[in-house]
């Protein structure tokens, strides 16, 4: 056959193409960070828990001392979930308040946060332009024999 492959050209072909999946040079490479996104900020306060989050640090503890061989996350939040469902507003509303009112302390931080965040810039080139002069105010020459002319 003129231009055709046999079938031994055409196994040796597909091999090259075929996928080492036993690991070696082929594995994933690390994922980069999405180029738009900023790296986030580890002074920054972190958001305040919803009521059902704040019943959960409560139930959480409750939930252990009773099965303390349960080592599954999902069965605690599964057995809170079903009890939150059941509760009254009534039963919740102690869990709103703790809520709101961590919401009101998150708010005050998040506003020193924002001050403090316009003036940091600020801050720091006037600590910058300081330590420039500083380094501009020494001799060249590492003599101090100028600064006694008194």
């Amino acid at each position: 056959m003129k231009g055709g492959k046999s079938k031994a050209e055409s196994k040796r072909a597909d091999a090259k193409l075929s996928v080492n999946k036993k690991g070696g040079a082929a594995t994933k490479p690390a994922r980069k960070p999405a180029k738009g996104k900023a790296a986030k900020d580890p002074n920054k306060p972190k958001r305040p828990p919803s009521a059902f989050f704040v019943f959960m640090e409560e139930f959480r503890k409750q939930f252990n001392k009773e099965h303390p061989d349960n080592k599954a996350v999902s069965a605690v939040g599964k057995a809170a979930g079903a009890k939150w469902k059941t509760m009254s507003d009534a039963d919740k509303a102690p869990y709103a308040a703790k809520s709101e009112k961590r919401k009101a302390e998150y708010e005050k931080n998040m506003k020193a946060y924002n001050n403090k965040q316009a003036e940091g810039p600020a801050a720091d080139e006037e600590e910058s332009e300081k330590s420039m002069s500083e380094v501009d105010e020494g001799d060249d020459d590492g003599s101090d024999e100028e600064e006694d002319d008194d």
